[in-house]
């Protein structure tokens, strides 16, 4: 499986020909300032929770492409008020088919507001099931003793995470994330992007890897293969 990484949290991956975008936030990325948001498709749009950094791009990106966005049923309901015709709600501990596989949504430990003030719902995570890959993007979270419960459900080819600390888990953090989920092989996401959650890449690559465990950290615009 390929993913192509859009900076802070935004990456997308592309299963059975359906383009899959997670948390776009690119316009107001200055990173992220050599991406031509226009250029991006999407046939889906996965929402993990309704903070600005994770759902700015959403309405224009959605409005453009006519995809289908995935949220909590909060943020589903703020979506369609911004004139978006196509929304699947979910919510934590659900799941569902789709035309690529099977999501399920799981706890994050986080806050949710949407851009306008209003409450957007409990923030999730998305494990996803498909016949090409199976992987867990935890959203901004926490650790927390739920991830634990992702083996039962599947095995897990990749985890998405975050390092950045103050708003997430650090870098420690995470390695325990990968030993609760059962995964060795990180991309990391939600660091470098403002002061508040900077990190040393170098250090936590070495972190990850004396934990025997590896840490991908794409360059924005970038794709990998998983």
């Amino acid at each position: 499986m390929k993913l192509t990484y859009y900076g802070h949290s935004c990456f997308q991956v592309e299963i059975k020909g359906k383009k899959i975008l997670f948390d776009p936030f690119i316009t107001y990325n200055e990173l992220a300032k050599d991406i031509d948001v226009n250029s991006i498709e999407a046939d889906y749009i996965f929402l993990s929770h309704g903070h600005a950094d994770h759902i700015a791009d959403a309405v224009g990106i959605a409005k453009r492409t006519g995809c289908t966005v995935v949220s909590a049923w909060e943020i589903h309901e703020w979506i369609t008020k911004q004139g978006i015709e196509k929304s699947h709600p979910m919510n934590t501990g659900g799941k569902w088919s789709f035309d690529f596989g099977t999501v399920k949504c799981v706890v994050a430990q986080h806050s949710s507001g949407l851009p306008d003030g209003s409450y957007g719902g409990n923030p999730m995570g998305f494990l996803f099931m498909t016949e090409e890959a199976n992987f867990y993007y935890s959203g901004d979270t926490a650790l927390t003793l739920d991830m634990q419960l992702i083996p039962a459900w599947t095995q897990l080819d990749f985890a998405v995470l975050p390092l950045g600390d103050n708003f997430t888990m650090d870098v420690t953090d995470a390695v325990r994330c990968a030993d609760f989920v059962q995964c060795n092989r990180v991309v990391g996401v939600h660091y470098n992007t403002f002061g508040f959650i900077k990190i040393d890449t170098e250090a936590a690559i070495q972190t990850f890897k004396s934990a025997g465990k590896e840490l991908l950290l794409p360059g924005i615009g970038t794709t990998i293969d998983l």
